[in-house]
């Protein structure tokens, strides 16, 4: 059991997959495809190219509101279920060859990749494994022209830092259903763009089970490799107990806890996605209104604050702009991440260590240089060293005594915590109760 857990609070995150959660831990979606035009959110595939026609596109609005926003990426729907190319693909007519825009000569990919480039932000796409328009799909021609596509949106637009798959499958025109060749798809990204990292169910970057911007609560980037066999051969043994963990899927709400990676076949690390729209649907619905802004804060701190990363989808109107409504509450959500965390109020303070006799339970003491009022603490593993935090309490120093303020459990490679509403104080107390290994705490923040 002790060499297991050692291993399991050795288990890191290579360069991509940190560069997701340090670097670039919040980014957009845009989804935009017929559905647009047709009030869908999934197409049927059948849909006439021509209705596609965004006579005012402007992807330099989208890149600035999303800038704006506080986000350092956006990931485009190339491609969708019903099979239509934003790009001008050379293996399907189902395309903005096409579409009336700049008279099927248009790219939404280049004009969206442009724009970030312009803004600063990086740029990656989605390319959905299900087409409902092909002819191949269901047959093992299929992995080829899927193979095909993912080349050209690969070589055609400059560094991509994320590429984005799910595994939805439908039924193909023969009643078979496509088995894909994700093994073939990761090998010609890592071939082609070494440098972007991959969502998939199965990692390397995982989904967290759901789209409404929740996370578990106990939210671990080390998990059983059953779950996520795309993340790389095991970096550990097989865990310590006979079992069985076909059952386990990104929705259970205990992915890596200790009960379950006992019985697993070895560890690997695989940090969950956050993904959510703006709005309830995926494209754009005119009826629709943005969620609320205490909402999308809320789904950040699940998320960014929650070991994670966020996706969130923004999705463009008929005419090719954001609806003002959107832009509008972008901007909120940027304002209030940046007066909620742009002033480290411990960045003078003094931070020391409180040594015990046991490297898994240390204390740190946080000394302000004046009382004030605190609302959030930012703690911080090394995790490009491990994850190895399983429980934490924060307490303040309220009128000569330690007062209990919040307390959690894993902290991974950014835990942000909301204290008590009216917590003033001039020092805190940060109480690691039980970790996998010795904890290395990479940085702790007051705000």
């Amino acid at each position: 059991m002790k060499r297991f857990l050692s291993q399991a609070s050795k288990v890191k995150p290579d360069e991509k997959q940190l560069s997701m959660l340090r670097e670039t831990p919040f980014y957009a979606f845009v989804h935009f495809s017929p559905n647009t035009y047709t009030n869908l959110e999934w197409g049927t595939g059948k849909e006439d190219p021509a209705i596609f026609n965004p006579t005012e596109l402007d992807c330099e609005q989208w890149a600035k509101a999303i800038k704006d926003a506080g986000m350092s990426g956006m990931v485009l729907t190339a491609k969708h279920h019903d099979g239509f190319c934003l790009w001008q693909t050379k293996y399907t007519e189902h395309s903005m060859k096409n579409s009336p825009y700049k008279n099927g000569k248009g790219d939404i990919v280049k004009e969206a990749s442009d724009a970030c480039r312009k803004y600063g932000l990086k740029f990656g796409f989605y390319l959905s494994p299900w087409d409902r328009n092909s002819q191949y799909y269901g047959t093992d021609k299929y992995n080829t022209y899927y193979k095909n596509q993912l080349t050209e949106l690969l070589t055609n637009y400059g560094e991509i830092f994320y590429v984005w798959f799910d595994g939805a499958c439908g039924e193909g025109p023969n009643g078979k259903k496509q088995v894909y060749d994700f093994d073939g798809y990761l090998e010609l990204i890592h071939k082609l763009q070494p440098g972007a990292c991959v969502f998939n169910d199965k990692g390397p970057i995982r989904w967290c089970g759901n789209e409404a911007g929740k996370a578990p609560y106990e939210q671990w980037a080390v998990v059983p490799v059953e779950l996520c066999p795309f993340s790389g051969e095991p970096q550990t043994d097989e865990g310590p107990l006979e079992g069985d963990l076909s059952y386990m899927y990104n929705s259970d709400i205990n992915i890596g806890s200790l009960s379950n990676i006992l019985y697993s076949k070895g560890l690997v690390f695989a940090p969950a996605e956050v993904d959510m729209s703006i709005r309830p649907g995926w494209f754009y619905h005119e009826n629709e209104e943005p969620h609320s802004l205490d909402r999308l804060f809320t789904s950040y701190l699940n998320s960014v604050g929650n070991n994670s990363t966020f996706n969130l989808n923004i999705p463009p109107k008929p005419d090719g702009k954001f609806d003002e409504r959107d832009i509008k509450r972008l901007g909120e959500l940027g304002q209030k991440i940046r007066e909620s965390f742009g002033v480290n109020k411990a960045e003078d303070a003094e931070i020391v260590e409180i040594l015990t006799e046991n490297p898994t339970q240390p204390k740190y003491r946080v000394k302000l240089k004046e009382k004030q009022k605190i609302s959030f603490v930012e703690l911080a593993e090394r995790i490009s060293e491990g994850q190895r935090i399983q429980h934490f309490r924060i307490k303040a120093f309220i009128d000569g005594g330690w007062d209990p303020q919040a307390q959690g459990t894993t902290v991974g490679s950014r835990k942000i915590v909301a204290v008590d509403d009216n917590c003033e104080t001039d020092e805190l107390l940060i109480e690691i109760l039980s970790a996998r290994g010795k904890v290395d705490m990479e940085w702790i923040k007051v705000y």
